[in-house]
């Protein structure tokens, strides 16, 4: 049996959790607030996942690069093959804000947004 400390990111308390663990599996989570807070520790302890944000270069545009994120968490394994496919992506404007710029990036199934507008230059 082993202790795991977390800082829970859920909410703006920020609890300090401490969950339980024997053979993988969350046995007990204290320090929650709410019951948030223990679905966020059993979730980090067994299948962390993050949201992933990023910019890419725009052809084109007005600004040189676009912010983009992923639709949903993705595994926190993911993230750098993730972030290897972002590097080799380019788009040319003009692009709006929720265009999918990768559909499954990374085969993650998982879309990869664009979370400002650029316009093309005149």
């Amino acid at each position: 049996m082993h202790k795991v400390e977390l800082t829970c990111t859920c909410c703006p308390l920020g609890c300090l959790l401490t969950a339980t663990l024997e053979n993988n599996q969350v046995i007990t989570v204290t320090g929650n607030s709410c019951k948030i807070g223990l679905e966020y520790a059993k979730e980090e302890c067994s299948h962390p996942t993050r949201l992933l944000t990023s910019t890419i270069p725009v052809i084109n545009g007005i600004l040189p690069r676009v912010a983009v994120k992923t639709a949903k968490p993705i595994p926190k394994e993911m993230i750098m093959p993730c972030m290897e496919a972002i590097k080799k992506l380019k788009v040319r404007a003009p692009i709006n804000l929720g265009d999918i710029i990768c559909k499954d990036l990374a085969h993650t199934g998982i879309s990869l947004i664009a979370t400002q507008s650029i316009l093309k230059t005149p």
